[in-house]
């Protein structure tokens, strides 16, 4: 009778625990090769890089994790308004939703430290030394990139062969100054790492090399994101 109520006991502990996950994450469904996100119904590619699982598609969502909207900023003043704000805010390459299709949307560095969690539940964005095991399990910086980068979409010849499975598009970034930059030769991807004040770490492919070249940028950039498995 005794060993009876402790497998009891536990066992509720176990249905309660269960049930409490489902009730905070009810419409998230991940299988091994696929992620469908509860906010927006998108769904996102996983692929298996050593000990990581990532994400082979750039974050299109418009929501943090609550449900709160992430500003939309349709013009340079509400993007610059945001980045003094120390708020986020994202926009699509060249204002053109065509382009999000494709890339996913772009992100100032606010919109990734946001407290509400830009990622997913279950995901988030890589730190700065998530990255760098990332490119080591690839060979290096020096050769990683041509391994990450798409098959097709790169100018000049400047493809990858994916042979890592990671899918690297060419999406391109936004500046401060309300320049955008780079699509079809630059693919530029957050880390959740700050340098300082002003400046997050970063990651970027580009179209003249085999390289993932390491660098930190000021934190109102647009950048393109990423998700890991948590």
């Amino acid at each position: 009778m005794k060993n009876s109520m402790i497998f009891f006991f536990f066992a509720m502990i176990l249905l309660i625990g269960c049930s409490e996950n489902s009730t905070n994450n009810p419409s998230n469904t991940v299988s091994d090769t696929v992620f469908t996100d509860a906010r927006d119904g998108k769904k996102y590619a996983l692929v298996k890089i050593g000990t990581q699982i990532w994400m082979s598609k750039n974050l299109d969502v418009s929501t943090y994790r609550n449900g709160d909207p992430i500003q939309y900023a349709r013009t340079l003043e509400q993007w610059v308004d945001a980045a003094r704000k120390g708020e986020g805010a994202w926009c699509y390459y060249d204002h053109d939703p065509k382009n999000g299709a494709i890339y996913g949307k772009l992100y100032n560095w606010y919109a990734v430290n946001d407290s509400r969690g830009l990622a997913p539940i279950g995901f988030h964005i890589p730190m700065d030394a998530e990255w760098t095991v990332l490119t080591d399990f690839l060979g290096g910086e020096a050769i990683a990139g041509f391994k990450m980068k798409s098959t097709s979409g790169w100018a000049n010849g400047g493809n990858g062969d994916n042979g890592s499975g990671f899918n690297g598009l060419p999406g391109g970034y936004y500046s401060y100054f309300g320049d955008f930059y780079g699509i079809a030769d630059n693919g530029f991807y957050w880390s959740s790492s700050e340098n300082n004040a002003n400046d997050a770490w970063n990651r970027y492919l580009n179209r003249n090399n085999t390289k993932v070249d390491r660098s930190n940028y000021d934190k109102s950039f647009g950048f393109s994101v990423r998700c890991m498995r948590d």
